[in-house]
């Protein structure tokens, strides 16, 4: 066990998908696990071992921004022994091509953090996902159908309060979505040799102002679900 992790070794199965709140970690196990146990709970941040189509995997939550990622996904890779690590999150939309419910797959995350920066000698990391898991995330989103977007994104510190430059900065890079977890994802996969990627529904745009209620963001996005599971399993 660890200091926010209560699962016993062998708890986890080799790949665990990431959502942010605990509660879309529950809805993935009801849903589309079979077999699906409880395996860790603390502070409700719920975790979960189950099956999809006869393969073991895990579903459990990351909470909000770097710091608390990072937690979890570190404890995950060095006490539990994940080599795999699927983000299935929200982020708020940047480009004008990105609406509201759309899929967006991140090839790359700046970050307004320094967390980054502090295990890369002062310098900026180039947060990228595994090449592999990300080519194999688009040949199923092919197979399934689905219109996804690949591209950058923006993990951000602050979500009230932000720089009145950053958006325009934004979207003069083109980035597609702004939200608060994934270059920290990369960065950590990067430094212990697993593979990660994140994948991101659009809950809500910047520029439109246009946004999903939290029930949907808890109990939707299942076609984001659909391309998760298919690319880790």
């Amino acid at each position: 066990m660890t200091p926010h992790i209560n699962a016993k070794q062998g708890d986890f199965a080799d790949i665990v998908f990431m959502p942010g709140d605990p509660l879309r970690a529950k809805y993935i196990a009801d849903n589309y696990l079979t077999d699906a146990k409880l395996i860790t709970d603390v502070r409700n941040m719920f975790g979960y071992t189950g099956y999809f189509e006869g393969k073991q995997v895990s579903v459990m939550g990351h909470g909000m921004g770097v710091p608390s990622v990072s937690i979890y996904v570190h404890e995950l890779i060095t006490h539990y022994n994940v080599k795999t690590i699927i983000r299935v999150g929200s982020a708020g939309g940047i480009a004008e091509d990105a609406k509201v419910r759309d899929i967006i797959v991140a090839t790359g995350a700046g970050t307004a953090s320094a967390t980054n920066r502090a295990k890369f000698a002062g310098y900026d990391c180039p947060a990228t996902p595994d090449f592999a898991l990300a080519i194999r995330c688009h040949e199923k989103a092919n197979e399934l159908g689905l219109d996804v977007k690949f591209g950058n994104v923006f993990t951000n510190d602050l979500f009230y309060g932000c720089d009145k430059n950053l958006i325009p900065a934004l979207q003069k890079m083109n980035i597609l979505a702004v939200e608060m977890e994934t270059a920290a994802l990369y960065t950590l996969a990067m430094e212990h040799k697993i593979k990660a990627l994140s994948i991101l529904t659009i809950s809500d745009h910047v520029i439109t102002g246009e946004e999903t209620s939290s029930e949907e963001r808890q109990n939707g996005f299942n076609d984001m679900m659909k391309l998760a599971l298919a690319t880790g399993c």
